[in-house]
């Protein structure tokens, strides 16, 4: 049984692989959100839809969402009880070439990991500074600094975890972009879910647009009116205003959107607009999906003698 192996550097060099680290990861979100503002053409886009993409004809968007709600998610809960890297990459190969087959514009799925990675880069800082030392692991030490120790095994799982986190986020647009949010929420409906939550996230979805257009309407009214936010108490008591005005406008739109409701005939739940029936080709495509994910889990286990 031997030691850890322990590599030694300068002091110096730990602020400047900091500064490095900070400057990479600053530089890489700039380019994603220059990358996604360049294809953002209408205004409608500045707040993404989840179904925005229902309208083409891919395989995946053939797919019945019963089924597809299987497979992606099975596949999901696969791709996250990984441990080698090798696995983790393997993965997250499969879900970019899922994301391509769905044909979905690039900016979308981008987006959600921009959202995602200024909190997932400070495990490529803390895991390798805090994971227990194991026999046989690497340690980086910066001069006599002895407590900030660099674990190379933490780092390993910091690209593990963030690996995951990528997958469970790219497979979430062919999952939901693919199909109207309806069929999807009605598809989780006939697989178990209680009916009032899926009616509640489809209702809260619809007006969810409907309140920020409000919300910019009440806005554009207090520019033309002068206002510009500062840091008096005038501004406070402006903008306490307009938080209270949304709540009431909301408030009495709730009503109207209920009394509209029950016009049209609600009696407590909402009809159903979607047939389902299940093809072979659906069939298939579900054990494809299941099939390489326990794989993925199988070969993983065997790599790192989980058996």
């Amino acid at each position: 049984m031997t030691e850890h192996q322990t590599i030694h550097f300068a002091a110096y060099w730990l602020p400047l692989l900091g500064c490095g680290v900070i400057l990479c990861s600053w530089l890489a979100m700039r380019s994603l959100r220059r990358m996604i503002t360049a294809r953002q053409t209408t205004a409608d886009e500045q707040i993404p839809t989840i179904d925005a993409g229902a309208a083409g004809t891919s395989l995946i968007h053939r797919w019945d969402p019963r089924f597809k709600i299987i497979a992606l998610l099975g596949f999901a809960f696969c791709a996250v009880s990984l441990h080698s890297p090798r696995s983790v990459l393997v993965a997250l190969l499969l879900t970019i070439i899922t994301v391509s087959i769905a044909r979905i514009p690039w900016h979308r799925p981008l987006r959600r990991l921009l959202a995602m990675n200024g909190f997932l880069v400070m495990f490529l800082i803390v895991m390798p500074l805090t994971v227990p030392t194991r026999i046989s692991d690497t340690l980086i030490i910066f001069g006599d600094w002895q407590l900030m120790a660099f674990n190379l095994r933490g780092l390993e799982l910091a690209l593990v975890i963030i690996g995951k986190a990528w997958c469970v986020a790219l497979l979430m647009e062919p999952l939901l972009a693919t199909a109207p949010l309806g069929a999807t929420l009605e598809g989780l409906t006939r697989l178990g879910l209680p009916g009032k939550i899926s009616e509640t996230l489809l209702i809260a979805h619809r007006y969810l647009f409907v309140f920020l257009g409000e919300v910019q309407r009440m806005r554009s009214g207090m520019e033309a009116r002068a206002f510009r936010p500062g840091r008096r108490w005038d501004t406070l008591r402006d903008l306490g205003n307009f938080v209270g005005m949304l709540l009431v406008r909301s408030f009495e739109r709730t009503h109207r959107v209920y009394a509209a409701m029950q016009a049209r005939g609600y009696n407590g739940s909402l009809p159903h607009h979607h047939q389902f029936r299940g093809a072979t080709s659906d069939w298939l495509q579900t054990m494809v999906w299941l099939g390489l994910g326990l794989g993925l889990v199988l070969a993983d286990r065997l790599h790192t003698g989980g058996f």
